[in-house]
């Protein structure tokens, strides 16, 4: 138990370490390289920065509210109680009972967390002007969310719970496996199941912008079956791109936003940095290391169940509906943990797109001007705190970009 104990203060002292840095960054006054004052305004900086404090610390408080809440679950024995009321309410019938744990568990977590993802999503981008949806279309997006949130993490908990009885001492690689699997399932059908379930996607039409694609794939040596147009501006002012899917179902996604608010040639630079996504395997090298990554993930899970409850996984037989908390609190905490490995590489994935995307373009002045617009009109931090940009930035911070175009001259 004395290790247990060991175990579980160590990764609660390191998110409450990360947590208090990120707090203490966030609103220091953070030192502004001499390369932003050439493209933006103090008064951009700062609004910019308000902005981004506002929607940081909802997220942050989201997370430390349901971290304390499984946390209290657990070492309180509430968590425990409950399972032994639904086992003796569902007269002994083990998935039954841990279906309804499952469902109990996860509406306290959605009821805690509520607050904070109405107020960032909702409440936030009305106030600061990105908003186009009214509340009836944001709730139908919430709760259209929230049920395949509960579809999948449902199925998922009870394979899960089911493996442990089909192998005790080896489920964790069963169930890194079947994830990594799912991971690969995932990233093919998203696009195509999925993403059509909130947004409308169309054709590029013919023009200047479906010559520009064909021509930019024919640089880098591929060819682009799916350029689609999203109909982001039903929700959002912001403009963005993005690259998905596997296989029969890679696709570049252009937001309406975009194509109607940015001229051509930034307009080049974003697919260009999408195409070359593609171009460098970038979708296929991060399924490989959330694959890794997954069963790492199951492993470390094992280990700290073994000291955690012994007793129930030693045994044999399913584990009792009550360690769902435990699990949800480890995957909780160590995604907290384990955010400076994943950002770091995506930021290196994504300065590789920007460096090939400049390769194919040859268009450093529209590069630049493109991260300065976006950053501007999307209300980015051009220069946040370094340990801010390490821990929580899937992306190189805007001064970086352009600084690194600015150096491909």
């Amino acid at each position: 138990m004395l290790k247990a104990q060991l175990v579980w203060g160590v990764l609660l002292a390191a998110v409450l370490l990360l947590a208090s840095l990120y707090l203490l960054f966030l609103f220091l006054p953070a030192p502004v390289p001499d390369l932003v004052a050439q493209y933006f305004s103090p008064a951009e900086l700062e609004r910019a920065r308000r902005y981004q404090q506002t929607v940081c610390l909802l997220g942050l408080a989201a997370f430390l509210t349901k971290a304390g809440l499984l946390w209290w679950l657990w070492w309180s024995g509430k968590g425990v109680a409950l399972a032994r009321l639904l086992l003796k309410f569902s007269c002994q019938r083990y998935y039954l009972a841990l279906a309804l744990f499952f469902g109990a568990i996860w509406l306290l977590l959605k009821l805690v967390e509520f607050p904070f993802t109405f107020g960032s999503s909702f409440v936030v981008q009305h106030r600061w002007g990105f908003s186009t949806q009214g509340l009836l279309s944001w709730w139908l997006d919430y709760l259209k969310g929230s049920s395949l949130d509960l579809l999948f993490s449902g199925v998922g908990t009870l394979l899960l719970f089911w493996s442990t009885a089909r192998w005790p001492t080896g489920w964790w690689a069963a169930a890194g496996i079947f994830l990594a699997a799912w991971m690969v399932v995932e990233a093919m059908l998203w696009p195509v199941v999925v993403a059509p379930l909130f947004n409308r996607f169309e054709p590029v039409a013919h023009g200047p912008v479906k010559e520009m694609v064909v021509r930019l794939a024919a640089n880098a040596g591929l060819e682009v079956d799916e350029v689609l147009v999203m109909d982001a501006s039903r929700r959002t002012t912001k403009a963005n791109a993005y690259f998905a899917g596997l296989g029969g179902t890679k696709r570049i996604v252009l937001y309406d936003t975009l194509i109607r608010d940015y001229p051509p040639e930034q307009i080049e630079a974003v697919v260009a940095h999408e195409i070359a996504h593609w171009a460098r395997g970038h979708i296929v090298k991060s399924l490989m290391w959330g694959m890794a990554g997954s069963l790492a993930l199951f492993a470390a899970l094992y280990t700290v169940l073994r000291l955690t409850a012994p007793g129930e996984a030693l045994r044999g037989g399913p584990y009792g509906p009550h360690i769902l908390v435990v699990i949800w609190l480890f995957f909780h905490l160590v995604s907290f943990i384990v955010l400076p490995v994943q950002n770091a590489l995506s930021r290196q994935m994504e300065r590789e797109a920007d460096r090939v995307a400049l390769e194919l373009t040859g268009n450093v002045p529209a590069m630049v001007q493109l991260h300065v617009d976006l950053a501007r009109r999307n209300l980015q931090e051009v220069a946040p705190a370094p340990f801010v940009e390490w821990l929580t930035y899937s992306h190189p911070a805007p001064w970086r970009r352009i600084e690194a175009a600015l150096k491909a001259r």
